[in-house]
Formats: C-alpha cells, structure tokens, sequence
C-alpha cells in the first residue's frame, strides 16, 4: 500500500490529481491510499509521518508549499515530495528541502504517471530499508540499519535502536513476521536480533555492537548460528 498525501488548495487541480491517481491505480493495478487536504499550514500542523509521497502546490495561502515542506522535513527526512506548480521559477527552492521533483500545471497525465511510477520506485527501495512503526499516535519510520534488536515485554515490543528505544503495541510475533528475510532473527522467546549487530558469541549470549549481551535459547543456537554465518557470508 502507497499512501499519498494531495495538499493543494485549487480545488480544480485537486480533483485532477485525485482523478489521475485513480487512473493509475487500475491501470497500473497499484494499492494506493489517498488522502487530500486543501489547507497548507493545518497539514503541516497536524502532519504525522504516515506519508510515502506528498504532492504538494507550491502557491497557496496562508502558508506555501515550501514552507510547509520545511516543516514536514523537520519531522519526516523520508518521505519523496514531489512539487505542483504554475510557477516554476518557484520549484527551484524545492531542493533545499529534499523534493524529489516538480510537475507544471495544468497537469498532464503522461508526466504525472511517469513521476508517479518514480516516487513509487523511490519509495519502494527505503521501505525495503525501513519499518513504519506505531506508538500510541505516533508513527515512526525507523531504518532497519539503526535497529539493535527488538524486546517482548509484556503485550508490547520494545525497539532498542542505536541511540533510544520505543516501544509499540505490535507483537514480536507480528514484528518477526514484517523483517522476515531481513536480517532478523529470532534469539530465544524474548529477542529478535539484528544480525547486522553482532558482533560476537560467548557462551549462550551473542555481543551486540553496543555491547548489550542478548541470550541464545538453546534449541535456536544452531539455527542462530546457521543464520549468522549465512548473514555474514552474504554482507557486502
């Protein structure tokens, strides 16, 4: 599922937009969830990193699109922005806050569909190094390279990553299920590991790069082990 935010305030561009990504989703036979919102400044202040392509209009009122980019920025380095203007001398400052490109109005539906499919492949290749995770109303995507390992406590998962922790409603089980074939395995009941921050074995325990020691049970030693040498085997 791509989730995309319209955020422009000209009614008639909108429903153009909300029409063409209609389109794409048959021809193209893509999952897409569309949200659009006709007010800049209230986005920005309500925004939450829920997104996977914004398309925002550049000139509207009472806040404009780059600065309500900068604002989303300040909360979401990831999500692919994509610039809507009459205007292109404008887009120019796009670049200052990540966006990927601009698209001219009127919108025609060749390049909206081509911009689309490379937002979409864009998108593709950080979901594949990242994981949206929910805790209480927040959203947060996190890159799967910061993540230590994952705890069970409780009926939550704690997310222990290089500099904090968070904690989320989802299982283990369910978190296993989303990293399968990612890196990630199961140590013992309690732990899911990344593999990438193994540093060592001793005994029962594998050393993480942070030098957090993490029980092995021992029926999963030899897998963990078998899971190990194939992750380093195939590291680049």
């Amino acid at each position: 599922m791509i989730r995309i935010a319209v955020v422009d305030d000209d009614s008639i561009s909108c429903r153009t937009m909300v029409n063409y990504l209609s389109r794409y989703r048959k021809e193209r036979h893509e999952e897409l969830s569309v949200s659009v919102f006709t007010d800049g400044k209230a986005f920005a202040d309500g925004y939450r990193p829920v997104y996977d392509i914004l398309l925002l209009d550049i000139q509207m009122t009472p806040m404009d699109g780059i600065e309500v980019a900068r604002r989303v920025r300040a909360r979401d380095e990831s999500v692919v922005i994509v610039f809507i203007t009459s205007a292109p001398q404008y887009a120019i400052n796009g670049y200052e806050v990540g966006a990927l490109s601009y698209l001219l109005k009127p919108l025609p539906w060749f390049a909206f569909s081509q911009e689309l499919d490379r937002s979409i492949a864009q998108v593709r290749g950080r979901v594949d190094l990242s994981i949206l995770i929910t805790e209480g109303a927040r959203s947060t995507r996190i890159p799967l390279k910061d993540i230590v390992f994952i705890e069970s406590v409780r009926h939550s998962s704690v997310i222990h990553t290089l500099d904090s922790s968070l904690t989320t409603n989802s299982t283990l089980k369910s978190l296993e299920g989303q990293l399968d074939q990612r890196g990630f395995f199961r140590s013992n009941s309690c732990y899911l590991v990344n593999l990438a921050h193994v540093t060592g074995m001793e005994d029962q325990d594998c050393i993480m790069s942070t030098g957090q020691r993490l029980r092995v049970s021992r029926p999963r030693k030899k897998s963990f082990m078998t899971a190990l040498t194939a992750y380093v085997a195939g590291r680049p």
